[in-house]
């Protein structure tokens, strides 16, 4: 199954770097995309790509990873692994496409989005340079792994009612447990939804990332307001 989506060249030369996109539940690339224009000013010769999910909602106009009858750890265990293949050979054609090693890409989802990118992020041979989960949750423990995970940023809305703000802090305690190095961000008043703060993180966060600046191991933290 091959993915469609938008994408969007580099500012400035060949892409040296690619952000790939995740949609949630209901949604599309294009939702997505429009994130690239606030971070292009820190990233100018990064690619950013949105793919469309394999699926549509039944009965609605947007595409999902799979399918959610409700909030259950077990159900989206599941999904993720169905899904996380179809992920992992766009990530790969992508990657071909432009030249960019795999090491210099990072993943960037919202919700559902956010479920598949930890979860194949997590498992890819050779990790991401950064992974950015908005307003998600871990979808399965971490796996067991020799080489140190990649470094993950998490916001959320402290009102969300579709995933709750909880989520969050329980997706940072066994990411951190595991080892990993996780920041996170909540947003006051904020419900399901990326807040301009989180944005601003995020970009700042993937252009670390990309730099070779951040640690992979570490305390988890809280980064309340960018710098």
């Amino acid at each position: 199954m091959t993915l469609t989506g938008p994408t969007l060249a580099p500012v400035r030369g060949a892409a040296t770097h690619l952000v790939v996109l995740v949609h949630g539940y209901g949604a599309d690339g294009n939702d997505l995309i429009g994130l690239a224009q606030h971070w292009q000013g820190l990233l100018p010769t990064v690619a950013f790509a949105a793919p469309n999910a394999p699926t549509r909602v039944p009965g609605a106009p947007g595409f999902q990873w799979f399918p959610i009858s409700r909030i259950d750890p077990h159900e989206m265990h599941k999904g993720v692994e169905v899904a996380g293949p179809v992920l992992e050979a766009y990530l790969d054609a992508e990657l071909a496409r432009l030249g960019i090693p795999p090491e210099n890409l990072a993943l960037a989802g919202f919700s559902q989005g956010t479920m598949l990118s930890l979860h194949v992020g997590l498992r890819r041979k050779v990790k991401p340079a950064a992974i950015v989960g908005f307003s998600g949750m871990l979808p399965a423990p971490p796996p067991q792994s020799d080489a140190p995970y990649p470094p993950i940023l998490l916001t959320h809305g402290d009102s969300d009612q579709v995933i709750p703000p909880q989520a969050l802090f329980m997706a940072a305690a066994q990411l951190g447990l595991s080892g990993a190095l996780v920041q996170w961000h909540l947003a006051r008043g904020m419900g399901h939804g990326i807040d301009p703060d989180g944005l601003a993180l995020a970009g700042q966060f993937l252009n670390l990332g990309f730099a070779g600046l951040l640690k992979t191991a570490g305390e988890t933290r809280c980064v309340c307001k960018p710098s």
